[in-house]
């Protein structure tokens, strides 16, 4: 089984608690570890959710890319 690297995943995003400093959109959830460890961890399968950012030849995901 293949670990899932969240930083490339576009449910993925950084919070402003630092608390709890990573989050995932899908499952809805914040946390201090990895939210792919945390599925892992609560369901013991890796993360079925996982998307992979799509990114243009700058490097800017399309979701930063419209708000520039």
């Amino acid at each position: 089984m293949t670990e899932v690297n969240c930083f490339t995943c576009q449910h993925f995003h950084t919070t402003w608690n630092p608390q709890f400093p990573r989050g995932c959109k899908v499952y809805g959830f914040k946390g201090k570890e990895m939210p792919s460890q945390t599925v892992l961890r609560t369901t013991g399968t890796a993360c079925l959710q996982y998307e992979r950012k799509l990114a243009d030849h700058a490097g800017l995901t399309k979701k930063k890319r419209r708000n520039l």
